[in-house]
């Protein structure tokens, strides 16, 4: 689950992570109370969305006075914002944060994320502040220093000094430094973070250390210990689809293909992408409705699989281990009647009584495409999806 920056920043000030202040603002009006609240010569009025590149796309303005505010928020609320992480379809924008002006001395970079070879977090500085640690990787590798640390004792202190003066922060700043970073290691853990990124943190011209964006991700898995945290969740962020999804229990990701796939099983949801675009088609979706799927969770996905106006067909493509074959075949019997299927569906069953699922499906009297293996049912799906989309031409 992904936090809005200023929703980091005010969880992240409580582990004493330095923070320049700032208030949430919802209208033009509520921008400029926050300008001469804020008190400061300048202020910078930010859109809040879940993507990066909100400056170059035009959704943070640097003003001098309230009136620059209210018009700086009336030219970016209900705003659609289209930057590099958004996609084409870009994000509307609902909420801004308007922040005081910090007098940067330097930009750096620092995050947080876990590393899967050494099965710890790692915190990660860089001198090359406001850039994409992707493009600072490819670029600059040698730049971007790393200190692995431990969950329970956190980041040692001889780490962070080596991070502090490996990317030249000035010494007369270094302690603040070193203590900026062992907060955000220590909010990382607590939080269940699986990512806390500052890009930039900036040393300032009168002396501070301070996160000027950050950017935070939660491990969904562990929201049930954070119900403060989960109470933060943006559902206007997220694709409606996948919003619905999770109601049930499912992992959906909307993605822009033909082939509309259910399957359990994370590793089988992959394998089945990779089969479908082996045979020249091109799923629409990943969709793992889990080893225990419900009639009423199977009903729910097929329902969200319609619901994409792109689906041309549907591939499911079960596994039957912890649930049997034949249970299985009579939620998708029943999911199939409920929703009124409208375009070909092809079904690959395995496992325990699959004979007597394959029976069930062929003996239902619904239009079921039947297949024995994986590569069979991609092939079907491909030509079906194809033959659909002719059809409408």
């Amino acid at each position: 689950m992904k936090l809005h920056e200023f929703q980091a920043k005010q969880v992240l000030a409580r582990f004493g992570v330095a923070v320049p202040n700032g208030i949430e603002c919802r209208t033009p009006a509520e921008a400029r109370a926050a300008h001469t609240e804020l008190g400061t010569p300048v202020t910078v009025v930010k859109a809040q969305i879940h993507a990066g590149g909100r400056g170059k796309a035009g959704g943070v303005k640097v003003v001098k006075s309230a009136d620059e505010a209210e018009a700086a928020a009336k030219a970016i609320l209900g705003k659609v914002l289209v930057t590099h992480q958004t996609g084409p379809e870009g994000q509307l924008v609902r909420r801004l944060w308007v922040e005081a002006g910090s007098s940067i001395e330097k930009e750096y970079y620092l995050g947080v994320a876990i590393d899967r070879e050494s099965q710890m977090p790692v915190m990660m500085a860089s001198s090359e502040g406001g850039m994409e640690i992707e493009e600072v990787a490819a670029a600059h590798p040698e730049k971007i220093l790393k200190a692995p640390f431990s969950p329970t004792s956190g980041l040692a202190r001889a780490d962070a000094e080596r991070l502090v003066k490996g990317i030249g922060i000035p010494a007369a700043l270094q302690p603040k430094a070193i203590e900026f970073m062992s907060a955000l290691a220590k909010a990382f853990c607590e939080l269940d973070c699986s990512l806390a990124e500052i890009n930039p943190l900036v040393t300032t011209k009168d002396g501070k250390v301070q996160a000027l964006d950050a950017k935070i991700s939660l491990d969904d898995n562990a929201l049930f210990r954070h119900k403060d945290l989960e109470a933060l969740r943006d559902l206007d962020e997220e694709a409606p689809l996948e919003v619905q999804a999770s109601k049930f229990g499912l992992n959906y990701i909307k993605l822009d293909g033909t082939i509309g796939c259910m399957v359990n099983g994370a590793g089988l949801a992959m394998a089945t992408m990779d089969v479908i675009q082996l045979y020249g088609g091109m799923p629409a979706n990943f969709l793992d409705v889990g080893g225990g799927a419900t009639a009423e969770q199977v009903t729910a996905a097929f329902k969200i699989l319609l619901a994409d106006p792109n689906t041309e067909a549907v591939l499911v493509n079960i596994f039957g281990g912890i649930m049997k074959c034949d249970i299985i075949a009579d939620g998708i019997i029943t999911a199939v009647r409920q929703v009124n299927l409208t375009v070909p569906l092809v079904v690959r069953l395995e496992g325990t009584n699959v004979a007597l699922g394959k029976q069930k499906l062929e003996q239902s009297g619904l239009p079921i495409i039947t297949a024995s293996d994986l590569d069979d049912a991609a092939q079907k799906a491909v030509a079906a999806a194809k033959a659909a989309k002719q059809g409408k031409k």
